[in-house]
């Protein structure tokens, strides 16, 4: 019965109503996946205050949805006001299930490229700022033991904690942990496998990721290769997905490849591809030069049958961004380069709450 005898709309009739709204990854109402509590529907007279619980803040279809409550509620017979509240709940991909989850955190996201120079680390750093922008609590794990970047680009300084040893620093409201941060500038890691392996192990589970309050995320940005720091980040922890940086030009597409292949092996779902330094568009003649190539990525996505995440320019203001330590989704997160990273941001997250449902050992 819709509503009750005294006139009133009843709680089911809100469910049913919202009940019409369905996730589009998961094919499925919202009040079935939970996203609507019972106990946070209110109904006052002629109004009703409803709060909606997501899997992620950065969901790329929370206005859609908070839009479409709305319309559905405020048709309700008796209805006259009706107030939607969009909240966000990050659930784990990985209690329960594979490797040693890594405590206080609920989903790891590797970053990684088989080739070097494609803008992997450029990638992994937007990327988490670009999360932490939409609410999320986000980690950013330096696992490119011989070559760390992600001191440079977050603008701190080589070694900083040589005389302390290794911690976790928060810069631009997220917490980074690096070996470059006790490595003085020019120091170089000259380490075999096992000793690799034992280092990213020593990131992931021995420093207190979690100390400040959980983690929603921790963006794992790997080295080149298919080799000692990529198996041993997938044996460690369990890893939600993987995200695959290349440039548009064959002989990275070709590495690319080997990359999918790698985590398709260590039993790593793969989110896709994202095409860096697309193209470059002339700051001054507005003309398009796709440098690389373009469009290679899509093509290699669509014949692996895994997902293109999205293209991102060759810009000048990555490069001086990662090179004076602001990086560019902390200085302009507005461009037209900095809205490619969140669209990317909003879809990588979607993609990890669509793993929670698939993983039936995953607590939340």
């Amino acid at each position: 019965m819709a509503e009750q005898s005294n006139g009133q709309v009843s709680k089911e009739s809100v469910l049913t109503a919202l009940r019409q709204i369905e996730d589009p990854d998961l094919h499925r109402d919202i009040v079935s996946l939970g996203f609507v509590p019972e106990s946070d529907i209110n109904i006052s007279g002629s109004n009703v205050a409803v709060r909606i619980v997501l899997t992620t803040p950065a969901c790329p279809v929370r206005e859609t949805m908070k839009e479409q409550a709305q319309v559905l509620l405020r048709a309700l017979p008796g209805i006259e006001s009706a107030e939607v509240t969009m909240d966000a709940t990050v659930r784990s991909t990985g209690v329960g299930r594979g490797p040693k989850e890594i405590e206080g955190v609920r989903n790891v996201i590797a970053v990684a490229s088989n080739k070097g120079g494609v803008g992997k680390s450029t990638v992994a750093v937007n990327l988490a700022i670009a999360l932490r922008q939409f609410g999320a609590h986000v980690g950013l794990m330096d696992a490119d033991l011989t070559g760390p970047n992600i001191p440079t680009m977050l603008g701190l300084g080589a070694g900083f904690q040589a005389d302390t040893g290794l911690g976790i620093v928060e810069k631009y409201g997220i917490r980074a942990a690096s070996i470059g941060f006790v490595l003085r500038k020019g120091l170089p890691v000259v380490w075999r496998g096992p000793m690799i392996g034992t280092g990213v192990r020593q990131l992931m589970h021995d420093l207190p990721w979690n100390a400040e309050g959980d983690l929603d995320y921790l963006i794992v940005d790997l080295p080149p290769g298919t080799s000692d720091a990529s198996m041993s980040a997938a044996q460690e922890a369990p890893i939600a997905g993987a995200v695959i940086v290349t440039t548009p030009n064959n002989v990275s597409l070709e590495d690319a490849m080997k990359a999918v292949t790698m985590f398709e092996k260590l039993n790593v779902p793969v989110f896709g591809l994202i095409e860096n330094m697309s193209y470059f568009v002339c700051s001054h003649c507005g003309e398009r030069t796709e440098i690389f190539g373009h469009g290679g990525a899509r093509e290699t996505a669509d014949e692996l049958g895994i997902d293109f995440l999205g293209e991102i320019p060759l810009d000048t203001s990555v490069r001086g961004g990662a090179d004076s330590g602001v990086p560019l989704m902390e200085s302009d997160p507005e461009s037209s380069v900095g809205r490619a990273f969140a669209e990317i941001a909003q879809t990588v997250a979607a993609k990890t709450s669509v793993q929670h449902f698939f993983a039936p050992a995953a607590a939340s």
